[in-house]
């Protein structure tokens, strides 16, 4: 898996701002049905809150719609500028897709994380502050950045879990897995790179798509992070195109 950038994620060091969160404890009933609701603080979540499923503890990549499957995946918001843009092309073309937010992002903007809900889209937690090199940290510094987005992601959505962890630029340790898992997040991957992060041109993460999809389902895109109006216009294409090629938009399997 390609990591986006070295060292410290581009969001920096923004462990403070996921200390003393509380929980929600309410969702609607939509949300509810899709993912869990959990409750209680911060300092308590893991003792008082309900019992959460235990997931596979692998990298998911396949799709739950099976070989002509299409996961779409959107990292490291939510942004306000390109969070409502990705949200407006994926309801144009009835497609569902899975986030992968940052913690920090997800804490400053909850009404961008309950509108990705609502639409039926699902959740994951992409870390704290998105450092790539999370790997090379203890335990307990990996379990923080886990556990305090899952915290911070809950609370922006108004109560619904994240179901996936995505290790930022792919840096999963075998403790990350299973700590995740443990927590009813399965890991999740990727197979197409598309490179948008790094604003090759539209064509390019176009073509990108065409040409690596037969190496798997799961597509990864951005919504954060810089100028992403590539990416809108590459989902733009994207997305119909797939449609008429006989592909069904789906979720990674959990």
């Amino acid at each position: 898996m390609a990591r986006h950038s070295g060292g410290r994620g581009w969001y920096g060091k923004a462990l403070g701002a996921a200390l003393g969160v509380t929980l929600l404890a309410a969702g609607s009933a939509m949300w509810t049905a899709q993912a869990g609701v959990v409750g209680g603080s911060s300092s308590e979540a893991t003792s008082s809150a309900p019992k959460v499923k235990p997931v596979a503890v692998t990298i998911a990549h396949a799709s739950d719609k099976g070989a002509r499957g299409v996961n779409i995946t959107i990292d490291d918001g939510p942004d306000p500028e390109w969070t409502p843009q990705v949200l407006e092309i994926l309801r144009k073309y009835e497609v569902k897709a899975t986030f992968c937010m940052v913690g920090t992002q997800a804490q400053a903007h909850p009404d961008l994380v309950k509108k990705v809900v609502a639409a039926g889209h699902r959740l994951c937690d992409h870390s704290v502050s998105h450092d790539t090199a999370m790997d090379k940290n203890t335990q307990a510094y990996q379990s923080k950045q886990i556990l305090d987005a899952e915290r911070m992601i809950t609370k922006a959505s108004g109560g619904v879990r994240p179901m996936y962890y995505r290790a930022p630029g792919g840096a999963f340790t075998p403790y990350s897995r299973t700590l995740a898992a443990s927590r009813g997040m399965r890991p999740l991957g990727w197979n197409v790179d598309t490179k948008d992060f790094e604003r090759p041109g539209t064509d390019a993460i176009v073509a990108t798509v065409e040409r690596e999809l037969p190496d798997g389902p799961t597509l990864l895109f951005h919504d954060a992070g810089g100028d992403r109006s590539q990416t809108v216009e590459a989902l733009r294409r994207l997305l119909p195109q797939l449609k008429e090629q006989g592909y069904t938009y789906g979720f990674p399997v959990r």
